[in-house]
């Protein structure tokens, strides 16, 4: 049987880095973690080929050659798997569609044959049986949370790993934490499900044999939703990149806590950890409040942030803006603050959306405040549903965010700020390769020819002022800082484009 995978085309969103692919000639930012997985559940001898489409076009070539279409995809890939469905059907091929997409709701995609809801491991064996016996069913949903020791090691030989910034594996499911505008929880569970020491190395060695080198994005929901856990398994991350010379940079999603382990912290800088992305949301304790994210009340954010620094990691955050308890007044004023303050470079400032599957959706729907699905595109200043703030406020406050913390002088304040407190000699010294070298020449020619004099100003200052500094070994992280400053300034262009159009 001749199974064609397909990963559609994403909107333009902070995630999808088209800039950085410019600047590091390379095609997409992620693999199709979901899809390669779902590749390897199903039998060896079945004929697969998978399509990237933010890679490769999809030709009805590759459609034709397939007995049946998979096809895997998140809310934000909403558009273009609706174009790729409807072409399947125009063909008369049959698809299965699966992904966190079908929070959007199984009506809204007519043209799918097949529905796999939440995770697969425990459904795509009756699949299989059904497939055989002739009885397929159209709505495939699991009992409960699988376990996730079933799930096997991603099939890397369907895609070139030269095509992608980062690889991408997974430790563990689940987050023990319910944020309303989040729907984590309820997609994949309150309690972490991680994989065992053994296996995850396993799939670390996949991932080197495959030929990935240097990123490496641990996807999961919460790297340490389950502490102990995880400080279980990073000794063995710890020796296994000691023995192949330290080829990846790691980085992982968690949250503020984080900031409470010295252990925990060093154990992750020790094993080649180099960022963490923490959901910061807003500095506002009532928004907080308000949309649940309780982890984050009751401290002092700034110093938590400035703790995880001073262990060797790079905090990077997502920040929300339109929370009804945010002041119209000073909204925008005290997220520029806290920002700079935090020295958080990486910083992905977005307006609140009510996402399907969410409490604040159900929430929301009861008011009768929802005005239209969610677009799940970063570009949109405009929140989906009536706002407690005149959203003229509203889109004027996150304009002037965005346009703030991305400009030359502000982003190079934040470099100056991470650097004050940043202590790179609690990660593990690495030498510069060729890969490295080539990057570098081509971000400093990018950024020296293209960002304007200002921008290279602020680039080059910022380069000689760690090399004669005591903080040497962060060269390489103000280089990756300056990177992102260069795909966000033109991010925020497209925003200001996007709004006089």
């Amino acid at each position: 049987m001749n199974i064609l995978l397909v990963y559609p085309k994403f909107l333009e969103t902070f995630w999808n880095l088209r800039y950085l692919l410019e600047i590091l000639s390379k095609k997409a930012a992620f693999p199709p973690l979901g899809l390669l997985t779902v590749a390897a559940m199903l039998p060896e001898s079945w004929n697969k080929k998978l399509v990237d489409m933010n890679i490769h076009k999809l030709a009805d070539k590759d459609i034709k050659w397939a007995d049946v279409v998979l096809v895997g995809a998140m809310a934000t890939q909403k558009d273009s798997t609706e174009e790729v469905l409807a072409r399947c059907k125009k063909l008369g091929k049959k698809v299965i569609l699966g992904g966190p997409i079908l929070e959007i709701g199984c009506d809204e995609f007519p043209d799918a044959d097949h529905l796999f809801l939440g995770e697969t491991e425990d459904t795509i064996p009756g699949f299989l049986a059904d497939l055989e016996a002739g009885k397929e069913k159209r709505i495939y949903l699991p009992e409960g949370f699988p376990d996730v020791s079933n799930s096997p090691v991603p099939l890397w030989s369907l895609i070139n790993p030269n095509d992608y910034i980062s690889a991408m594996i997974q430790y563990n499911r689940g987050c023990p934490y319910r944020c309303k505008f989040c729907s984590v929880a309820k997609l994949n569970g309150q309690k972490p499900r991680p994989k065992s020491p053994a296996q995850f190395l396993k799939e670390l060695d996949a991932a080197y044999n495959a030929g990935f080198r240097g990123p490496v994005f641990i996807a999961d929901d919460n790297f340490i939703g389950d502490k102990k856990r995880a400080k279980e398994m990073l000794p063995h991350i710890v020796m296994w990149q000691q023995g192949n010379g330290y080829p990846f940079n790691l980085t992982t999603e968690a949250d503020i806590t984080l900031a409470d382990d010295p252990e925990l912290m060093d154990l992750m800088a020790k094993a080649g950890f180099r960022q963490v992305f923490l959901g910061m949301e807003t500095p506002n304790e009532e928004s907080l409040v308000e949309c649940g994210k309780l982890q984050n009340t009751g401290r002092n954010l700034l110093v938590c942030v400035k703790i995880i620094q001073s262990h060797g990691l790079v905090p990077m955050s997502g920040f929300i803006v339109g929370f009804d308890s945010d002041n119209p007044d000073t909204f925008a004023v005290q997220m520029i603050d806290f920002i700079q303050k935090s020295g958080i470079v990486v910083a992905m400032v977005g307006v609140l959306q009510a996402q399907p599957g969410t409490s604040l959706h159900e929430k929301l729907l009861k008011e009768g405040r929802l005005l239209e699905q969610a677009s799940g595109n970063n570009t949109d200043c405009y929140p989906n549903f009536r706002t407690v703030m005149p959203v003229e406020k509203l889109v004027q406050g996150f304009r002037e965010i965005v346009e703030t913390i991305y400009s030359p002088e502000k982003h190079y304040e934040r470099i100056c700020n991470l650097l004050e407190n940043y202590n790179p000699s609690n990660r593990p010294e690495k030498r510069i390769n060729m890969s490295d070298l080539k990057t570098f020449v081509r971000a400093s020619l990018h950024i020296s020819l293209f960002g304007g004099p200002k921008v290279g100003y602020y680039y080059w200052k910022s380069l000689l002022s760690v090399i004669f500094s005591k903080k040497r070994r962060a060269f390489t992280d103000v280089v990756a800082s300056h990177i992102y400053g260069a795909h966000f300034r033109e991010f925020a262009a497209s925003i200001q484009e996007s709004q006089e159009s």
